[in-house]
Parts: C-alpha cells; structure tokens; sequence
C-alpha cells in the first residue's frame, strides 16, 4: 500500500478485511469500535476543518488522538474504563496500519505508546442463596411469561452465561437428555459447553412444554416471538428484583444486573471448592486471571484462611488523661 494513502481507505480496509473477514470480530465488538472512529472523526473535523474523507493518515497523529481522548473525558463526561475501551478501539487500528503503512512507523509507534489510565477495581456484587430463592420466586408463574421469567433466571444464575450468551440460547443449542447441557458461542467466538443441574434440567423441560408465540428457535422469546432485548432483560429483571425485595429485605440495597448473576455463579462455584481453572472454563474467560476477582471478593474464604493462623498478641495500654493544666497550657 502507498504511503499516500488516506485515513478513509485504511480504515475502511480495517473493518472490512481485519475485523469482519480474517478475525470476524462479534457484532458487539464491530458496534463499539464504529462508534468510537466515528466519534474520532467528528472530533478531527471539528479541530482540522477537513471532511472525514478528506483526512491524511498523517493527520490522526498522537497529539490529536490524546486530545480526543481528554475532550471525552472533560466534556463527555465518560469515565476512565471507557476511554480505555475507546483507546483499545484506536490501538488495534493503528496496530493494523503497521503492517500496510511501514513508512509510518515512528508515527504509528508513538500512537501506541499512549497509556491506558488507571483506575480502581470494584469488587465485584453478588447474591446470597437466600437473595437467589426471593428472586426465583418472584416471578408470577400462573402466566406464561412468569414462567418464562423463572426458567432464564434459574438458567441464568446455574450457569453464569452472560447477557448476549442468554438471550441469544436456541432450543437447538439445548441438551436435556444424557449430559444435558447449554451450548453457547461466547465472547471471542468461542465456543462451550456449561452443564445443567437436576433441578434446571425438569425447569426447561417443562418450559420447552410450552405453546411456542412464533415457529422460531430463541428458548426465551419477547411477546413477538423474537429474541428478549438487552434492555428487556434488564427491565424484567429490576421488575423481579423489586418484587423479591418484599420478601428479602437486603436485596433493597443492592443493584442486580444480568452480570451479577452471572458473578452469583462463580461465586457459588467457588465457595463449592470448584478450581478456578474449571471456573474460567465454565465462564469462558480469556484469562485465568479474570476468575481471581472472585477469590478477592469472597470473604467467608479470607476469614477461613485468617483462623487458620496464628492470631499476634496485642499490647494495649488504660488511658490516663492529661494534667488539667497542662491540658490548658497547651490549647492555648
């Protein structure tokens, strides 16, 4: 590839041939990195004066990116995760471009040597067993979608699928006879399979009972028929939560999302003395490490370690107040 060529041709060229066809990148994945080239694009306009198309390669250089960087930040308002997830976006661009465009590798090195920020890591929230039973009762299972309802929250909270992995499940993908399982293509088009439990195994089966809304496969279907949206997942699931909470008092102070379901897998698995290994195996996380935020945040562990050894001899001294004057001569 010449070296003339435009910011346009080497970004379209990215999308097209590195993320759709040689590593056929999640249309999650596609989404979120558009939105950041096309948030960098109105940024470069409105600081170059140039059209998008109109951009040289050498005109999205470090200084520009940093600033597009701070401006989402300071007038934005984006937090620090978020302008990493943004910087990711813009890394594999430019990491791509070193293989086409050689002749600018100081510029394209000096891109990806902008450092992601720091910031801290919240411990992650999950439910207890007696917070799961509230929930798994709350919903009304005298109508067809309380039983709907009941089924991928038990599924949800058994086998820890994340939110897309959940709402995407096919009664194709459904296994309930011999090593009955849940098949799923998970983050990073990988694929596993995560067993079921006695107890979810008759659940689904008697769900799949049920009169279908439409001749599609999706195993929990919205009214239309179609696949539950991620919003809709996250409004039935606050409906529930608020019902339970009536029943469960400190589920008032905690905010249940889908992903803290799947946090209440891992931690149940843990605390079961399951490897953290197979945990990230049963999960699908890229990384072993990823599984250690659980180790971290269960405390019944950490407060079995602590008795395990051997507590240190404090020395405490009675407190004797100060001499009336001195006390005086001393606040003056």
């Amino acid at each position: 590839m010449k070296s003339n060529t435009t910011f346009a041709v080497l970004l379209t060229r990215f999308f097209t041939e590195r993320l759709i066809k040689q590593r056929q990148a999640s249309p999650h994945t596609i989404c979120s990195y558009r939105d950041t080239f096309r948030l960098l694009l109105q940024f470069a306009k409105s600081q170059l004066g140039k059209e998008p198309t109109q951009l040289a390669w050498e005109e999205i250089d470090a200084p520009l990116i940093s600033s597009f960087l701070d401006d989402l930040q300071s007038r934005r308002r984006i937090g620090v995760r978020s302008r990493n997830l943004r910087l990711t976006a813009i890394r594999s661009l430019f990491r791509y471009a070193a293989f086409e465009l050689p002749d600018h590798a100081e510029q394209i090195q000096r891109v990806l040597a902008i450092p992601s920020k720091r910031c801290p890591h919240k411990q992650v929230h999950y439910l207890s067993r007696s917070e799961v039973d509230a929930l798994l009762a709350a919903p009304d299972q005298s109508t067809w979608f309380g039983r709907r309802d009941h089924a991928w929250l038990l599924l949800a909270v058994q086998t820890g699928l994340r939110l897309s992995e959940l709402t995407g499940l096919t009664r194709e993908n459904t296994h309930l006879g011999t090593g009955a399982h849940v098949y799923v293509l998970g983050k990073g088009r990988k694929e596993r399979c995560v067993p079921l439990t006695r107890q979810t195994v008759a659940t689904l089966q008697t769900w799949l009972k049920e009169p279908s809304l439409s001749e599609g496969q999706i195993l929990f279907p919205n009214r239309r028929g179609d696949r539950l949206s991620n919003d809709g997942v996250q409004y039935l699931l606050a409906q529930h939560v608020a019902t339970a909470s009536e029943v469960c008092s400190s589920l008032r102070t905690k905010r249940v999302s889908p992903h803290v379901l799947r946090h209440t897998a891992a931690m149940e698995l843990l605390q079961a003395g399951v490897d953290t290994t197979v945990i990230a195996l049963w999960l699908g996380h890229e990384s072993v490490e990823t599984t250690h935020i659980y180790l971290e945040a269960d405390l019944a562990m950490k407060e079995k370690a602590l008795a395990k050894t051997t507590p240190h001899e404090g020395c405490y001294g009675r407190y004797k107040p100060e001499d009336a004057l001195l006390a005086f001569l001393k606040a003056l």
